[in-house]
C-alpha cells in the first residue's frame, strides 16, 4: 500500500497538482497498489485531490486520522470525536486573539471569526466560542496569522494539552485532534481491511502530523522540505517536493 500526505507532498503550497506527480500516483494505480491518501483536510478538501487523481474506489484517511472512509460511494467508517470545550477555553484564556474553528465532516467548519482566505474551505459559517463547543468535534484548528509556527510550539506547550493530540502545522497553525488519534493509528486498520502488513507500506509526508505515519511504515519518507524532526524518524529523505522529490520516491518502486 502507498499512503500519501497531500499538502506539499502531492499539491505545491499553492494548491496545484503538478502533472508528474499525478502521472506517478497514476504508475501505482496501475500497479494494482491501493493508494490512500492520509491528510490533515477534511473529506470536503479531500475528495477534490482524490478526483484529480482519478483513483479507483478505495480508502482514505482524513482529519488527521479522525475520520476514515471508503469513496463510491462515499461511507465514513471510522470517526473519533471528542469534547472541544476544555481546549477552547484555555485557547481563549492564553491566546485571546487567535482564530477558531471547528470541523463539520465532509461540510466545512464552524469558526469563532473568518480565517485568512484559502485557508479553510466547505461551507464555513461564524459562531460564539459557546456555539463551537457546544458539540463533540473531530478537530479544532487554532490560527494566527501574525505568529510563527515556533509560536505555536510554544502555545502548544503553556496549554498543557491533555486528552488530546496536537499537530503544529507551518504557519501558526495548531490542529487539536482526539487522544491517539493520528494517522498511523488510522492506517493501520485500513490496512486490517485491506490484508496488509504495516512492513508492506510506503509512506510519503512532509508535516509534522506525518511523524506517526512515517515511524509507522516499512518505509517512511520525508519531503526535502519537512521540519528536521519529520527527517529524524524517516527511513529516507528525499528530494524537495519542487525537486521532484515525491515523482522519484514513487519512480523508485513503479
Amino acid at each position: 500500500m502507498v499512503a500519501l500526505d497531500i499538502d506539499g507532498t502531492l499539491l505545491h503550497r499553492d494548491g496545484t497538482l503538478p502533472s508528474d506527480v499525478r502521472a506517478a500516483v497514476g504508475t501505482v494505480v496501475a500497479a494494482g497498489v491501493p493508494v490512500v491518501l492520509a491528510t490533515g483536510r477534511g473529506w470536503h478538501a479531500t475528495r477534490p485531490v482524490y478526483e484529480a487523481l482519478e483513483l479507483p474506489d478505495g480508502w482514505a484517511v482524513c482529519s488527521n486520522g479522525a475520520v476514515t472512509l471508503r469513496h463510491r460511494p462515499t461511507e465514513v467508517v471510522r470517526q473519533v470525536t471528542f469534547d472541544p470545550r476544555p481546549v477552547i477555553e484555555q485557547v481563549v484564556r492564553h491566546a485571546p486573539h487567535a482564530l477558531i474553528a471547528v470541523e463539520e465532516v465532509g461540510v466545512g467548519y464552524r469558526m469563532s471569526s473568518h480565517f485568512p482566505e484559502g485557508d479553510l474551505s466547505g461551507e464555513l459559517v461564524v459562531e460564539t466560542v459557546d456555539e463551537l463547543s457546544a458539540r463533540p468535534a473531530t478537530r479544532v484548528v487554532i490560527r494566527d496569522p501574525q505568529s510563527t509556527d515556533e509560536d505555536f510550539v510554544a502555545l502548544a506547550e503553556s496549554l498543557g494539552l491533555h486528552g488530546v493530540a496536537y499537530y503544529i502545522g507551518y504557519s501558526a497553525w495548531l490542529d487539536i485532534a482526539p487522544e491517539g488519534v493520528n494517522k498511523a493509528a488510522a492506517l493501520a486498520e485500513v490496512c486490517d481491511q485491506l490484508g496488509v502488513a504495516a512492513s508492506q507500506v510506503l509512506a510519503l509526508g512532509d508535516g509534522r502530523n506525518d511523524i506517526e505515519m512515517l515511524t509507522w511504515a516499512g518505509r517512511g519518507v520525508a519531503l526535502g522540505e519537512a521540519p528536521p524532526e519529520v527527517q529524524a524518524v524517516a527511513d529516507h529523505v528525499t528530494d524537495d517536493f519542487t525537486a521532484g522529490g515525491t515523482v522519484a520516491e514513487l519512480a523508485r518502486w513503479f
